[in-house]
């Protein structure tokens, strides 16, 4: 599955009309990567796909100073935005061969808040019963399901429990380990020592693996080579009954997407979805004036909304440490032609670090 040296577009057309995106906002969290002398925090971004803007949403509570909140999961549930586990860093500054900040992992944490959009308020919820960070999250019938992840800093091993949140009654219980109306948890890293030895199998977890839960019936079903890799997915979202990724945790966009065929159990590459880099914007009308130097990427995440794959990414300008640019691409899963669209690049003062992807609400109509 190598990716193909993209052939420049044509000029890219409107997006098309019958997938309106004035109805969706997408959040993301963001902290400064190299602080200056403002407090050092978390803060929840809004993003408006009908005028390429970024809004200031909220910052993130109950944080420490001089902390910052990594790798949680952030979904959304209606007008409401959910906060969940996470670990803390604490912002640390080296002084000595190459001055620069690092992370320092101070405590993994089980809290759960919930952000109420509409009126720009913050509501603590029921916690974790495990701490964790760097686990699967997703959603299925308005309830939030965790699963994996690791529970102490530093350490590799992971987690072999799993929990559902119902936001009705505020409270998590643990689920058994077991698409369409399934969770899947793929890729990770297993370790042996996690195994339930009471359940008599023959196979050993593979990285590559993934596990599936079925809500209805409560139980777990393991699927070999799922992923396919060695390294774990960056990130999977669904459009439809359609699983996409753009990559793995070590490289974000591998220069095209791919889709999951159930049938086959593999990854194919998306037609048209082919692009050496997303550092630039994804049409020939502008060629004139881009800047054809490579950019040093900052963060990647993808949104679904619609028919549309929504790429955001953020770039350390050429020759500019102390100024970035943010760029958002869309992918059109159902175009025959023309599949790529690009907004206007912004610049910002500053260089953002992105602390967990991004989530997508559905704004409600009045």
């Amino acid at each position: 599955m190598g990716s193909l040296s993209p052939t420049p577009p044509p000029p890219t057309p409107p997006p098309s009309p019958e997938i309106p995106l004035d109805g969706y906002r997408v959040y993301a969290s963001f902290c400064m990567r190299e602080p200056s002398c403002c407090k050092v925090s978390n803060w929840i971004e809004c993003f408006d796909p009908t005028n390429n803007t970024w809004s200031h949403a909220s910052p993130i509570p109950g944080l420490m100073e001089d902390h910052v909140l990594k790798d949680f999961a952030m979904v959304s549930i209606g007008d409401s935005i959910f906060v969940i586990g996470g670990r803390l860093c604490h912002k640390g500054y080296n002084f000595r061969e190459s001055p620069s900040y690092f992370d320092k992992n101070s405590e993994v944490l089980s809290c759960v808040w919930r952000y109420h959009i509409s009126t720009d308020q913050w509501f603590r919820c029921a916690s974790l019963s495990v701490p964790r960070y760097n686990f699967a999250c997703a959603l299925c019938d308005n309830k939030v399901y965790v699963a994996g992840g690791q529970s102490t800093s530093g350490c590799a091993r992971g987690i072999s429990s799993a929990e559902v949140y119902d936001p009705s009654v505020d409270t998590y219980k643990c689920v058994g380990v077991t698409w369409q109306g399934k969770i899947h948890v793929v890729g990770g890293f297993a370790d042996k020592g996690d195994w339930d030895r009471q359940v008599k199998v023959i196979y050993g977890p593979e990285r590559s693996s993934a596990d599936v839960y079925n809500p209805q019936t409560g139980r777990w079903e393991y699927v070999a080579g799922m992923w396919q890799l060695d390294v774990p997915p960056n990130q999977i979202v669904a459009v439809g009954d359609t699983l996409f990724s753009s990559g793995d945790c070590l490289n974000p966009w591998k220069g095209h997407i791919e889709a999951y065929d159930g049938k086959l159990n593999m990854w194919n590459v998306v037609d048209g979805s082919q692009q050496e880099s997303l550092s630039s914007p994804i049409s020939t009308s502008d060629a004139g004036v881009q800047d054809p130097r490579p950019r040093q990427r900052l963060y990647l995440t993808m949104a679904p909304i619609g028919s549309r794959l929504l790429f955001f990414a953020g770039y350390r300008m050429n020759g500019e440490f102390s100024r970035s640019i943010s760029m958002v691409h869309a992918f059109d899963i159902n175009a025959e032609t023309y599949a790529w669209t690009s907004f206007e690049p912004t610049k910002e003062e500053g260089e953002k670090e992105l602390c967990t992807h991004c989530c997508v609400v559905q704004m409600s109509r009045c």
